[in-house]
């Protein structure tokens, strides 16, 4: 089981707030939300109510300081964090149909692996609706994994444009949602120009994830907790 804390100030201070599964409004237990520390599992946080809005993957550390994670990802800055999903992992296949239009329209693919992008390997220059068979994945709008991001479960989505994402967001790229141990992962750094920290889910490949300010580089990060 996952487990996150919120925090009203920067840096863990002030009101705190335990969650070990979704909330749909943190502001019914705290005024405001601008720090918080990921104990164990993963998690989608997001800056609007009832999971809407800019969206942000956390996996265990320490994020000292929200409104300095639109920049940590090169997104949209987020003042404070209003809503999250605990994100369960999946251990078997991974499955996805996805669609050129919305309602299941146009081009149809199964993808199942990541893809980094989607007009490369299928000439479709957008995803508008997908059909999630198995697993957990996130979806980017720029190829490579990079941008805005948006989570998706086992489940239809007719319309992707409906899900509350901050502005039209096309999708480029998708990636698979997974626990460690079904692949290699390291902590690396893009480069002290830009001073971001990245998760490598694939040995040599970069993505947009979010890594725990102050975290040591390791080898292996800890595995999401179930």
């Amino acid at each position: 089981m996952g487990r996150i804390i919120f925090f009203e100030e920067r840096n863990f201070q002030g009101r705190s707030y335990e969650c070990n599964s979704d909330c749909s409004d943190i502001h019914m237990h705290l005024n405001r939300c601008n720090s918080c520390r990921v104990d164990s599992g993963c998690f989608m946080v997001y800056d609007r109510p009832n999971f809407m809005g800019n969206q942000f993957f956390l996996r265990r550390g320490e994020y000292s300081d929200f409104q300095r994670m639109g920049g940590m990802v090169g997104t949209t800055m987020m003042d404070t964090i209003r809503s999250c999903r605990m994100i369960p992992m999946h251990r078997g296949q991974f499955r996805m149909r996805i669609y050129e239009r919305e309602n299941f329209g146009g081009q149809v693919h199964e993808l199942m692996d990541d893809c980094e992008s989607l007009q490369d390997r299928f000439y479709m220059s957008d995803c508008q609706s997908c059909n999630v068979l198995d697993g957990h994945w996130l979806m980017f709008e720029q190829t490579n994994f990079r941008g805005r991001m948006m989570y998706v479960r086992p489940g239809e989505y007719r319309n992707l444009r409906d899900m509350g994402v901050s502005n039209i967001m096309r999708i480029s790229s998708i990636r698979r949602i997974m626990e460690i141990g079904q692949g290699p992962a390291r902590f690396c750094s893009q480069g002290q120009e830009q001073k971001q920290k990245h998760i490598v889910m694939e040995q040599g490949t970069r993505c947009s994830f979010i890594t725990g300010e102050g975290m040591d580089p390791a080898p292996a990060p800890a595995p999401c907790a179930t």
